[in-house]
């Protein structure tokens, strides 16, 4: 009977306990970014791994490419890929927690109130000093492909099992200082220059469009970005290629690199030409992958 001649007789009508329906990924929305941030990356890192390694050799051995390419080659195909654990599992959740942490605390700081340019600023250092807990694996990565440890460590595992035991928990922590200096700042530079260019550029209409210009935005931010901050990351790696032995500050490490250096802050971004073309890609891949991915789950 319908609810018209309920009401004829006298009698309320029936109304249907039926909820509303409810969007699929209501209750996970909040993960979302966190699964597009690991997904790029792991993308990421596996096509760029080997131009790492090349400016890894120029950070630590102040070599040009073709010196650095000219080490690698001596060693084999077979240590190509050698170190490549450590950056995996890092960036993967390093770029998950920097989307994700952002992306949530931003949203919600802006739901509290407070101004964008704030929450912004906030959320991304938030993001930042939250990534400076994976720097174990920048110590791992740094240690195993360093030349001098090839012998002395079979694997990851192995160099792992071996730090802890003869060294302790606190050895993985080296170059903790630049790593905090630089993941912060960093994270604030891209997501605010990232806003910017996205409203700034025109929107694609099209697939081929839309993938071009978020490759454009990342590449470009993320090669600026890298150059700016390429100077902590020398830093880093000159800490972090030390095992046991005293702690080294990282002005202390400035000091040392800077006279081993001829007195050149110009020799301080050694190997920057590659960085800026090893981000120029890696940023590029990463921000068209996290988009792609997000559309995707999305449409779920």
């Amino acid at each position: 009977m319908s609810s018209k001649g309920n009401l004829i007789e006298g009698k309320p009508p029936v109304l249907s306990t039926m909820s509303p329906p409810t969007p699929k990924l209501a209750l996970n929305s909040d993960l979302n970014e966190f699964v597009c941030g690991w997904g790029a990356a792991i993308v990421n890192i596996t096509i760029t791994f080997p131009l790492n390694k090349i400016i890894f050799r120029q950070m630590l051995h102040n070599v040009g490419v073709s010196g650095a390419i000219r080490q690698m080659s001596k060693e084999g195909i077979l240590f190509l890929y050698r170190g490549i654990l450590p950056p995996l599992c890092q960036k993967s959740i390093s770029t998950s927690l920097m989307f994700g942490i952002y992306e949530n605390c931003r949203s919600r700081l802006v739901d509290l109130g407070v101004p964008k340019v704030t929450s912004t600023f906030v959320a991304a250092n938030i993001a930042g000093t939250t990534e400076a807990i994976l720097a174990p694996f920048e110590r791992l990565q740094t240690l195993m492909q360093h030349s001098q440890f090839h012998s002395e460590f079979k694997n990851s595992q192995h160099a792992i099992r071996v730090i802890a035991v003869n060294y302790g928990i606190k050895e993985f922590y080296r170059g903790l200082v630049p790593i905090l200096l630089r993941n912060g700042p960093s994270n604030l530079f891209f997501f605010m220059a990232r806003e910017q260019a996205d409203a700034i550029l025109p929107k694609a209409d099209s697939l081929i469009g839309s993938t071009m210009k978020g490759f454009v935005i990342g590449a470009v931010i993320g090669a600026v970005g890298s150059t700016v901050f390429y100077p902590l990351n020398v830093i880093k790696v000159h800490v972090q290629s030390r095992l046991g032995g005293p702690y080294q500050s990282t002005w202390g490490a400035v000091r040392e690199i800077y006279y081993a250096r001829d007195g050149s802050m110009r020799k301080f971004y050694r190997g920057v030409h590659m960085n800026y073309t090893r981000s120029f890609i890696s940023w590029g891949i990463i921000n068209v992958a996290y988009e792609k991915l997000k559309e995707l789950l999305s449409q779920e």
